[in-house]
């Protein structure tokens, strides 16, 4: 039993539909490791344990029975930004820290239909707001391969729990990197899905345009099969496209002989760590190995996207977050003198620096003064963004590139200034500018800290690019690497 941590999500489903192991066992397994290794990674905020024993159980007994679902069983968490019925949905902020969602989102709705277990919500970035993980009003979450620098964000309390092997997947969300730049720097497999493909129907919004739902897990197969089951259709969500949803896992094993890869130029630039693109070179000629035909392609209005995102992600996020005033839920400020002190104080304590700062620039983009010249703009700068990415598509079948510039860095190292702290989705950013599903997987490491492929494909592409990834994973092992003490 001592080894069910290090088993994938996939090899635990089969597990438990042959009766190997009980669901009981693994879940109790699981929230043993949670447990043990709060203090020192600080990945949850809450544990929901009583309640994961009694799914289990139930999970246990309709396996019994020859019944259940492709994920009857398996443990997962939830990054505390998807509504869970009777459980504190924070969004990593004071201002929810009081707030028990009275539904599910479609997302947890789907996996709970599914058989899975939750064993928790994940720390985050508040609001899903930053790069690090350390805005959260419950502190910073710390990376499982060396605790002294950050697992990425805003998902990284999803990324560091898989990572560790406390879960075999989670739940996450990516606005401009969220899934894939902790994915990276956690040494596994994050895959964000076309917008529109999963539904965002009780995910708290923080740019309505860009957030997208998906999956962390160890490998592109577990991926596949997670996001399999999460995705498709909801009338609850009038951003969700009426596409059927591929079956994700079938699809993992087509050849990739003559799989035409375009390597994005404007991604090996300046910024780029030479470490770090000596890690993606040579999996790029993994991928020649393979079969796959490799060709330079260029997407001139990339290097725009840092700039474009800071205007309308703010933009998006002071709107969004103009509920919560301390009127119907969330915190509210003590003795407010009238309505505005307390609309002041409720959002004044509520609300961390990052947030703040966020809608305040929001606001100002906004305004009548300043709409047409940032605004207005930076949604047509987003247009030739998506141009491009139409263009390359034309001529190849996915771009890879490198998932960030350089490997984990230390705590505190990036908060005094904003502006390097956005830099760090670079890579990230294009691809929810355009709605595109894109991939991080693990292609090595740099002075023993892990470093991330970026695979990106055209829209609804999901099964490929997962095909892509899992092909890499089957001639590698860097998914299967797990940092010392959790192994």
């Amino acid at each position: 039993m001592t080894d069910l941590h290090t088993s994938t999500l996939t090899e635990l489903a089969a597990g438990l539909r042959a009766r190997r192991f009980s669901s009981v066992e693994l879940v109790r397994a699981c929230l043993d490791r949670i447990e043990a290794s709060q203090g020192t990674l600080n990945a949850f905020i809450s544990v929901t344990r009583d309640s994961a024993l009694r799914e289990a159980a139930a999970a246990d007994a309709a396996l019994a029975a020859g019944g259940g679902g492709p994920l009857t069983g398996v443990p997962i968490a939830h990054k505390d930004l998807f509504c869970t019925q009777g459980v504190r949905t924070s969004c990593g902020s004071r201002m929810l820290d009081n707030f028990v969602s009275p539904y599910d989102a479609t997302v947890v709705a789907r996996l709970k239909a599914a058989g899975a277990v939750m064993v928790g919500k994940t720390n985050m970035d508040e609001f899903a707001m930053g790069s690090s993980n350390e805005t959260s009003y419950y502190g910073p979450v710390r990376n499982p391969w060396d605790t002294s620098l950050v697992p990425g964000g805003s998902s990284g309390g999803s990324a560091a729990a898989v990572a560790a092997r406390l879960v075999p997947a989670a739940t996450a969300t990516d606005t401009g990197g969220s899934i894939r730049q902790p994915a990276a720097l956690c040494g596994i497999t994050g895959i964000k899905p076309t917008y529109g493909r999963v539904s965002r129907y009780g995910m708290v919004a923080f740019a309505s345009s860009l957030d997208q739902g998906g999956v962390l897990a160890t490998t592109a197969a577990d991926a596949a099969l997670v996001l399999r089951e999460m995705a498709g259709f909801d009338v609850n969500d009038s951003t969700s496209v009426d596409v059927p949803v591929p079956d994700y896992v079938a699809a993992l094993e087509q050849p990739l002989g003559g799989l035409k890869v375009g390597v994005l130029k404007e991604f090996f630039d300046k910024g780029l760590d030479p470490k770090n693109e000596e890690r993606v070179r040579e999996s790029l000629r993994v991928y020649e190995r393979l079969g796959a035909t490799l060709t330079e392609v260029s997407l001139p209005n990339l290097p725009l996207s840092v700039p474009v995102y800071y205007v309308v992600a703010p933009a998006e996020c002071s709107s969004n977050l103009a509920r919560f005033d301390g009127v119907r839920f969330g915190h509210r400020c003590e003795n407010p003198r009238d309505l505005q002190d307390l609309y002041r104080r409720s959002r004044a304590e509520g609300f961390g620096a990052e947030v703040k700062r966020r809608i305040m620039t929001g606001t100002y983009v906004l305004s009548a003064g300043y709409y047409d010249a940032y605004y207005l703009k930076a949604q047509r700068v987003r247009q030739l963004i998506n141009a491009d990415f139409v263009r390359a598509f034309q001529s190849v079948d996915v771009l890879i590139g490198p998932t960030t510039p350089t490997p984990a860095f230390a705590l505190g190292a990036k908060t005094a200034d904003p502006v390097t702290m956005y830099l760090n989705d670079i890579y990230t950013i294009g691809a929810n500018l355009a709605g595109l599903p894109a991939v991080s997987l693990p292609c090595g490491f740099v002075d023993g800290l892990p470093v991330g492929l970026q695979i990106v494909g055209p829209h609804f592409s999901e099964a490929r690019v997962l095909q892509a990834a899992h092909a890499y994973q089957r001639a590698t092992d860097w998914h299967a690497r797990v940092p010392r003490g959790y192994a």
